[in-house]
C-alpha cells in the first residue's frame, strides 16, 4: 500500500465515523419524538483490485438503516384522539391529494374542518361505515380522510318498541268493571285496573310522549292492554276520564297452565305517538307470574342531542358520543405494512413512503391479518435509547481519532520523503 493510499484509507474511515456521528445526533435530537424510529450505520469493506497476496488501498462504506420494526413504549395522553399501534402496521394519512404516507406517530387531532391530522397537517385514513369497510389488500382505493362531524344527533320518532311484564295470575277478575263500562278501554270516571306503568316515546321532533299503560284482568286466561298519552289524563280525576281516546287497546289470551300467550293471541300492537309515527309494540314476552311486573319497557328513538366527545376502539373503529350516551360510529381506520418494511423510504415529518426495495403496502384493520391493536389516548415513544447512543458517540469518536492519526502519520512520513536529499 502506498503511502497515498494509507492516507485516502484512513479520510474513508473518519467519513464512516462521521456517518455514524450523525445517525447518533439524528437519534438523540428525536429522543422524544413520538414515533420515531432509530437510524443507524452500517460498515462494510471496500476493497479495490490488486494482486494477490498485496496490500492495496480500499477503506470502509458505510449505508444506513432504519429500526423501523422496533417497538416504542406506549405512553398515556389526555386526548382520545391520539393513537398509538402495539404490533405490527403503520398509520395510512394523506397530504389531502397523494395518498400512501404511514407513519406510527399518532399524535392526531381534530383541525378546523374536523379533520383527524398530524402536528403537520397530514390526514388520517380509513373507511366510512356508511359506504363499507372492506379493503383493497394490495391497493389504496375506497380510503378517504377522516373527518369527524360535530353536528349534533338529529331526533328520530319512535318507531319499534317492547313491552315484557310479569302478570298476577291470581289477580281479581274485573268482569263487574266490564258489565259496568269502567274498564281503562271505556275511558270513563270510577275506571278499574290491575296495573299499571308508563313508557316514554319520541315525535318526530324528538319530544318525549309519556304512554300510560294499563293491564286488567278481565277473564280467566284474558287480559286487556290500554295505552293512553299521558298528557290528555285528568290530574283532578285521578287520570280517567282522558281528555283524548286511547291511542290503541287489545285482549292477550293466555295458556293458564303454562303461563305464556297462546298462539292465537295478538303478540303486538300498533299505536300511533302523537305528532309522531306509528310505533308498534312487542307483546311476545308477555307471562303469567305471582305479581305484576314490568321487566321490559323500551322503544327506539331519541332527542336531539350535542356531540360531546369522539371514542376510538381498540380496532380502529371512530365515534362520536353524544349528552344522551348514545354514539354513532363513522369511520374505521385503515392500517398497512410492507413485506420489507426496514426499506421504506423515509419522508419529513416522522413518516414513510413504499419503495421498490420495500415491496408493495398491503392494507387491514387493526387486530386482523397480523395487524397490530390500535390504544386509544396513548402515543408510542420513540425506540431510542439515550445510553446506547451515548456510547455509539464515545466510539465513533475514538474511532474517527484513531483515523485521524493514521492520516497525521501518513502525512508526516510524506514530509520526509519530500525532504530527503541526495
Amino acid at each position: 500500500m502506498s503511502i497515498f493510499g494509507t492516507m485516502q484509507t484512513s479520510i474513508s474511515g473518519m467519513n464512516a465515523q462521521s456517518s455514524r456521528l450523525s445517525s447518533v445526533a439524528d437519534n438523540i435530537a428525536n429522543s422524544d419524538t413520538a414515533g420515531y424510529k432509530r437510524q443507524g450505520t452500517n460498515f462494510a469493506t471496500l476493497v479495490t483490485g490488486g494482486s494477490a497476496g498485496g496490500n492495496t488501498s480500499g477503506g470502509v462504506i458505510t449505508s444506513g438503516t432504519i429500526e423501523i420494526e422496533g417497538q416504542g413504549v406506549p405512553k398515556t395522553t389526555s386526548s382520545s384522539t391520539n393513537l398509538a399501534i402495539l404490533g405490527s402496521g403503520f398509520f395510512l394519512v394523506s397530504d389531502g391529494v397523494n395518498n400512501g404516507f404511514m407513519t406510527r406517530a399518532g399524535a392526531f387531532e381534530q383541525d378546523a374542518e374536523g379533520y383527524l391530522t398530524t402536528p403537520n397537517g397530514f390526514r388520517l385514513q380509513g373507511y366510512s361505515m356508511a359506504s363499507g369497510t372492506v379493503p383493497v389488500p394490495n391497493g389504496l382505493s375506497g380510503l378517504v380522510d377522516i373527518q369527524i362531524s360535530k353536528e349534533p344527533l338529529p331526533p328520530v320518532a319512535s318507531t319499534l318498541g317492547t313491552f315484557a311484564a310479569t302478570f298476577d295470575s291470581q289477580a281479581d277478575i274485573e268482569s263487574a268493571a266490564a258489565a259496568a263500562n269502567t274498564l281503562p278501554s271505556d275511558n270513563a270516571a270510577g275506571t278499574v285496573f290491575t296495573g299499571k306503568t308508563s313508557m316514554v316515546a319520541y315525535d318526530s321532533l324528538g319530544n318525549e310522549v309519556k304512554l300510560d299503560v294499563y293491564a286488567t284482568r278481565t277473564a280467566s286466561d284474558e287480559w286487556e292492554i290500554t295505552i293512553y298519552d299521558q298528557a290528555d289524563a285528568n290530574s283532578s280525576l285521578e287520570a280517567f276520564p282522558y281528555g283524548n281516546p286511547a291511542l290503541g287497546t287489545t285482549t292477550l289470551q293466555f295458556d293458564t297452565g303454562l303461563g305464556e300467550l297462546t298462539a292465537a293471541s295478538p303478540k303486538n300492537m300498533t299505536i300511533a305517538v302523537p305528532n309522531g309515527e306509528n310505533l308498534q309494540l312487542d307483546f311476545s314476552k308477555m307471562k303469567l307470574g305471582a305479581q305484576f311486573t314490568v321487566d321490559d319497557a323500551s322503544v327506539n328513538g331519541n332527542p336531539p342531542s350535542s356531540a360531546i366527545g369522539t371514542e376510538i376502539s381498540e380496532d380502529g373503529i371512530v365515534r362520536v358520543t353524544y349528552e344522551d350516551g348514545s354514539n354513532r360510529d363513522l369511520y374505521k381506520i385503515a392500517l398497512a405494512t410492507v413485506p420489507s418494511p426496514t426499506n421504506l423510504t423515509t419522508v419529513t415529518g416522522t413518516m414513510f413512503k413504499q419503495s421498490v426495495a420495500s415491496g408493495d403496502v398491503e392494507v387491514g384493520f387493526a387486530g386482523a391479518g397480523g395487524f397490530g391493536q390500535i390504544m386509544s389516548s396513548s402515543l408510542e415513544q420513540s425506540n431510542v435509547d439515550i445510553a446506547e447512543e451515548l456510547t455509539e458517540m464515545i466510539q465513533a469518536q475514538r474511532s474517527y481519532t484513531a483515523n485521524s492519526k493514521v492520516f497525521q502519520t501518513g502525512s508526516e512520513i510524506m514530509d520526509v520523503v519530500v525532504n530527503l536529499k541526495r
